[in-house]
């Protein structure tokens, strides 16, 4: 059985390089219960035993008879797939953060169906983690999180769920036969639509490259508006991975009392904490950065197979804004950018994505990035996550932390999810360019920590970046 590979799925495919991979992850730690050794042997043992569902069965075909398609296959091999890691004696939680570094770094092979997963044992404290990485082109970060909490259990019962690559994602509902008058008129809507959506990224990027020379101040989203940063340097294979979880709830109250939602509040710490970071190790940043930051196109209980995801680019805060004049610039600033984007139909949004992407990965591949203008200095995205506690075999999860991509020389992804009562972010960098990012964490911990004084709540210890 094939299927073709729509034009935003084919982008990821097709920009992707050895230094600029394109599969999205997520690394879970999970608690041992006490007096169960065996846990993690039964937990890998469990998914071996288990068969890939689509799209975890799915191998690209782009050259070839026909157009780009997804082929499914029926063979796939266990011990490649489903890995079983240990950490040595006395290892720290930074050895655990280099280990998934490690292994996010290499593209997944493309003859192969398009996931792997490590279960890691021998985390410190009575821990262990899974590591998932799955191409962009058959998931995105919303559907793919979903799976994830899917194939964990809701009570501490010692059994092992389906996992995600063996529940699989639903196709799109099928549409009946439609006459083909019906047919052409569907075609004439599709095709307005992409010129739509490409009059949007040309005649808007024109005007703003424009208000630029000029040194005009513009709102809304600003794609390739950025300058260059050191988040912007050529990529390399090298990744550097961090996490941090911070408490929900008061999240949410430093958001009301400062006029701001929960993703704005995410939003400016994380630009304080990189802005900080920068200027600690000798690299500050006297401009603005820009943020691509992805909008699910997906209903509520969408998990279709596929990307469905547009973007905003906004501007975030002035390199020396105090807390309360930054959260405020970033507001203004998504606030403006989702306006732009409201007044697209989905599929003009959809198709507005893949050529930003494109055009991206042109940019990158030809080089033409290190003299233009970047695309953005960084990606910031929000995925939804789970109120309910989970467990798997018996193991309560502590925490599910984003590992996402890098590609077209934006070498900083932040990804951020709320699970129970904490907001848990992955940190991915270009590990040439930035080394460090347990300290970019923790630089983004204390910027929270502001922010938090600037709503006039007492200080106090969030959970720690090393949980």
């Amino acid at each position: 059985m094939t299927k073709p590979i729509p034009p935003l799925d084919l982008s990821w495919l097709l920009i992707e390089s050895p230094a600029g991979t394109t599969h999205v992850g997520a690394m879970l730690l999970f608690k041992k219960p006490a007096g169960r050794a065996p846990i993690v042997r039964e937990i890998v043992k469990a998914y071996r035993a288990c068969t890939p569902a689509p799209p975890f069965n799915y191998v690209p075909e782009l050259l070839g008879r026909g157009a780009p398609h997804f082929r499914e296959v029926t063979h796939w091999d266990p011990n490649y797939h489903v890995g079983h890691l240990a950490l040595p004696a006395r290892s720290s939680y930074d050895d655990l953060l280099r280990l998934v570094a490690d292994l996010h770094e290499p593209q997944l092979d493309r003859n192969r169906p398009l996931f792997r997963c490590w279960v890691i044992d021998g985390v410190p404290d009575g821990m262990f983690a899974i590591y998932t990485k799955t191409h962009h082109s058959i998931i995105d970060g919303e559907s793919g999180l979903k799976l994830l909490y899917a194939g964990l259990n809701t009570t501490g019962e010692c059994t092992v769920p389906t996992p995600a690559f063996a529940l699989g994602a639903p196709e799109p509902t099928p549409h009946p036969p439609t006459p083909l008058t019906s047919r052409i008129a569907d075609s004439i809507r599709a095709t307005l639509t992409q010129v739509e959506a490409l009059s949007q990224i040309s005649v808007g990027a024109l005007r703003k490259l424009f208000a630029t020379i000029v040194q005009s101040h513009l709102e809304g989203s600003l794609p390739f508006g950025a300058q260059h940063a050191p988040t912007n340097a050529p990529l390399q294979i090298g990744r550097s991975f961090a996490t941090l979880s911070l408490p929900l709830e008061e999240m949410h109250e430093v958001g009301r009392r400062l006029g701001a939602t929960l993703n704005d509040v995410a939003v400016t710490v994380i630009d304080a904490g990189l802005h900080t970071y920068l200027r600690e190790t000798g690299q500050a940043f006297a401009h603005p950065f820009i943020a691509m930051c992805p909008v699910s196109l997906r209903g509520g209980r969408d998990t279709t197979i596929g990307t469905r995801v547009s973007a905003v680019f906004p501007r975030l805060g002035e390199p020396g804004a105090s807390m309360p004049e930054r959260i405020h610039q970033v507001v203004d600033s998504v606030a403006a950018c989702k306006k732009e984007l409201s007044r697209m139909s989905s599929g003009a949004a959809l198709t507005y994505a893949a050529g930003l992407v494109a055009l991206a990965g042109l940019g990158s591949s030809t080089h033409l990035d290190r003299v233009a203008h970047p695309a953005c200095n960084l990606v910031i995205s929000n995925v939804a996550g789970a109120a309910e506690v989970k467990y798997l075999n018996g193991a309560r999860l502590l925490g599910i932390y984003p590992v996402s991509a890098l590609a077209a020389s934006i070498g900083l992804n932040a990804t951020f999810a709320s699970y129970h009562d904490s907001m848990d972010f992955g940190f991915v960098a270009n590990a040439a360019a930035l080394d460090d990012l347990p300290r970019l964490a923790q630089c983004t911990r204390r910027a929270y920590g502001e922010l938090k004084e600037a709503a006039g709540l007492q200080p106090s210890s969030p959970k720690s970046a090393t949980v």
